[in-house]
């Protein structure tokens, strides 16, 4: 009997340090930039509720969620759990709405790393930017996920210190008269508008899961490395969003897509060469952040692709490099149309919709879990079951529900994309064999 050569894998590579630094690397670019949309919302006070809610929700949702990751260690994530816990259809909607989550981040992020190089040369236009910046990063990306996870170390490092350098800088211009001007111009409606704004500060951090394969000892690393990142990234979301409140009229910064540098030119002047720096290698976080989701996008595409839900040539592990080069491809592509329509705001809100449906799913695969599977090795275990997972549920709708009722047109968009995705997979999908990777997924109980 000849046995086929086995098709190239991912790389188990990854260590504590380098999820630490995907992890906040995936999200660090909310914190220079789309949170201040709420502002327009909400005001400052009411974004700062908004904000401590969703803090509440992603403390107890990722403690959840690592439960999942550490239980199931695999490539497609959410759509893993749901598949396991309900069934292939399941699996296709947490699958649809995390891909919709990470191929809707990188165009708001490039949107940004645009109009900062335009602050900096306003000469340069800011859309030829961010199609370059696609070009740039799918090619680092191909390279393999270790070269990508040091060069996500590196720029998370320095996005990190300097988000610490900018908070020193304007910490003694603070005034807190300038913060509560206006504190709730919308009254409690506003809160809720601010939500997905606030959701942005933290979006994508669960993107951790979809490189689990590459995990070094992932029972262990996978912990260390969501609970470090969340912890980071609270202090720099709040640190950031209350001192760049204080220091000028917050209806100034509230619609554009680089707060922070403007803030620093308010304070500073914007011809002085601090400001201008702090511009410069301000890109840092948002390629950290734009580096993250791509490599989130292609190995939910790789994953998805994988089993049977999306063209099996997506599933295609490049031999050299080892990384799923046709998924990063396509996805760029989708990514790049998105450019083009020009709206960061409703990009994000695009990109939020997918992940609190993504949430949803994974919370309700948790409690079926824990009831159908009692057995399953889970070396990470979320504290005060059911207490952290249900406060996680009951947020994610609230969210889910906020942005539905403040944003029709967005949200009928999302979900006649799911309706279709799902039409088609019944129509089709359950007519035709699985592919090897599910049956193996099935028999695994991914």
């Amino acid at each position: 009997m000849i046995t086929a050569p086995a098709s190239p894998g991912l790389k188990k590579v990854l260590r504590p340090l380098h999820l630490w630094a995907i992890a906040v690397g995936l999200v660090i670019s909310g914190e220079y930039f789309g949170w201040n949309y709420g502002w327009a919302v909400a005001g400052p006070i009411g974004m700062l509720v908004a904000t401590l809610i969703i803090t509440v929700l992603y403390i107890t949702f990722i403690f959840s969620f690592t439960e999942l990751t550490t239980a199931i260690p695999h490539a497609g994530g959410p759509f893993a759990y749901s598949y396991r816990a309900f069934g292939p259809l399941a699996g296709l909607i947490a699958g649809y709405a995390t891909l919709v989550e990470f191929l809707f981040a990188p165009p708001a992020i490039a949107f940004a790393l645009g109009s900062y190089g335009h602050f900096l040369y306003p000469s340069i236009p800011v859309l030829h930017t961010a199609l370059v910046c696609y070009v740039v990063f799918i090619g680092i990306n191909l390279l393999g996920i270790k070269e990508s996870a040091m060069f996500s170390l590196v720029v998370t490092i320095l996005a990190v210190a300097e988000l610490l350098l900018y908070m020193g800088l304007v910490a003694p211009h603070f005034n807190m008269t300038n913060f509560l001007t206006r504190p709730m111009p919308f009254g409690l409606t506003g809160i809720f508008a601010a939500l997905p704004f606030a959701i942005w500060f933290y979006l994508a951090i669960e993107g951790v899961a979809m490189v689990a394969e590459e995990v070094e000892d992932p029972k262990r690393t996978i912990p260390k490395g969501y609970i470090y990142g969340l912890l980071t990234l609270i202090a720099l979301a709040l640190g950031v969003m209350i001192l760049t409140g204080g220091i000028t009229n917050w209806q100034r910064l509230s619609a554009i897509d680089y707060p922070l540098p403007e803030a620093l030119g308010i304070v500073l002047g914007r011809q002085s060469p601090l400001t201008r720096v702090f511009a410069s290698i301000g890109l840092f976080g948002l390629v950290a952040s734009f580096h993250g989701t791509i490599i989130g996008y292609s190995r939910q595409v790789f994953a998805l692709a994988r089993s049977g839900y999306l063209p099996s040539f997506l599933s295609q592990v490049n031999a050299r490099f080892q990384t799923p080069h046709w998924a990063l491809v396509v996805g760029g592509l989708v990514g790049a149309g998105a450019l083009l329509t020009g709206t960061t705001n409703q990009v994000i809100v695009l990109s939020v919709l997918g992940a609190v449906v993504m949430y949803g799913m994974s919370l309700l695969s948790l409690f079926a879990l824990r009831r159908t599977e009692p057995q399953l090795e889970r070396p990470f275990v979320v504290p005060f079951y059911p207490i952290f997972p249900a406060v996680a549920l009951l947020l994610t709708i609230v969210s889910l529900g906020a942005i539905i009722y403040y944003n029709l047109i967005i949200s009928a968009l999302f979900f006649v994309g799911l309706a279709l995705t799902g039409g088609i997979f019944l129509l089709l999908g359950q007519r035709r064999p699985l592919t090897q990777e599910a049956l193996l997924a099935k028999a695994e109980g991914v």
